[in-house]
């Protein structure tokens, strides 16, 4: 399996395929009720059929050059996912998101990987600006896009109607003349 590791660790970036929906469906069920706090994803993957479709519409969206999903593995077991939910090369504008099951928070897992994920978009694919669109009240992921440099541009009020609640979502983002000359430059 091809890896980028996160640190020294045993955490790892890893390509995460269709024929992974097994694995990806178990992960998911651990994690279902933390992840549903503000993804929508243990609404969408609920059986192995719609886990391998999740995957394979990500497959297709890689395929396109126009998103793509990428594991967060720690000493080889799947613990979560970073994503370009969104990718438009043309544009120059990517949407990262992130989850992570309940066992593997508080070790600056999605952090690390969505730095990695980020910098590809910004220095390979030469995308201008990644946003990360992020429920108001989802603190953690917050936290995150503050680390990777990211500003606040926006609150959308009332923006999207989830599990039967209104949520205010933020706008964070980072252009591609603010990110570090390295990942994790800057931070001295």
């Amino acid at each position: 399996m091809f890896a980028l590791p996160l640190g020294d660790d045993g955490a790892a970036l890893c390509p995460l395929p269709p024929w992974q929906a097994g694995e990806f469906l178990a992960h998911v069920d651990r994690g279902r009720e933390f992840i549903g706090r503000f993804n929508g994803l243990p609404d969408v993957v609920t059986d192995l059929a719609s886990s391998r479709a999740f995957l394979e519409a990500y497959a297709a969206k890689e395929a396109a050059d126009a998103g793509l999903i990428r594991a967060i593995r720690l000493d080889g077991v799947l613990v979560g996912a970073v994503i370009l939910r969104q990718m438009d090369v043309a544009q120059g504008t990517a949407e990262a998101g992130c989850w992570l099951e309940p066992a593997a928070v508080g070790r600056g897992l999605v952090t690390r990987a969505a730095r990695l994920l980020i910098d590809w978009a910004i220095r390979e694919r030469g995308v201008h600006r990644v946003e990360w669109w992020v429920a108001a009240g989802n603190a953690p992921s917050i936290a995150v896009a503050r680390r990777l440099g990211m500003r606040k541009e926006a609150v959308l009020r009332g923006s999207y109607l989830y599990r039967g609640e209104r949520h205010d979502e933020e706008i964070w983002a980072v252009l591609a003349p603010e990110w570090p000359a390295a990942p994790g430059a800057g931070a001295a």
